[in-house]
């Protein structure tokens, strides 16, 4: 189980399994820009899980890894706000086969953030 707990200003934190996750917002926002979003953590978990499944491709087939690295960028709709595109480059290291180009690309497209954003799960909003 996750709790989600409000220490001060507009801060919102999550703590599971032994960990706390603290998020803020940008000042803009009414916040004072201590922490991470929640939309950039949304991102950074995107990014993070893509990356692993990237990672252990590599690490399998005794690839090297050194230099690799992934970049996301995204795009918002100006009017609603929301969040429009997320474009995941993957930079390979020097001298990556040339052979494993593509099956690195299908293995992190397996990352299960973007799966859960394609086929989202239902979410329930309920009082206790």
């Amino acid at each position: 189980m996750m709790e989600i707990t409000f220490p001060g200003g507009v801060q919102v934190n999550a703590q599971f399994d032994g960990f706390e996750v603290t998020t803020d917002q940008p000042e803009v926002n009414g916040g004072q820009n201590t922490a991470p979003s929640p939309s950039d953590l949304f991102l950074a978990s995107l990014g993070t899980c893509a990356g692993f499944f990237a990672l252990r491709f590599c690490q399998q087939r005794e690839l090297p890894t050194a230099g690799m690295r992934l970049s996301l960028t995204s795009a918002r709709n100006p009017e609603t706000k929301r969040l429009d595109r997320v474009e995941i480059t993957l930079h390979l290291p020097e001298g990556f086969p040339e052979k494993y180009r593509s099956a690195i690309i299908r293995a992190t497209d397996q990352c299960a953030v973007k799966k859960a954003l394609l086929d989202p799960p239902e979410v329930e909003l309920v009082t206790a």
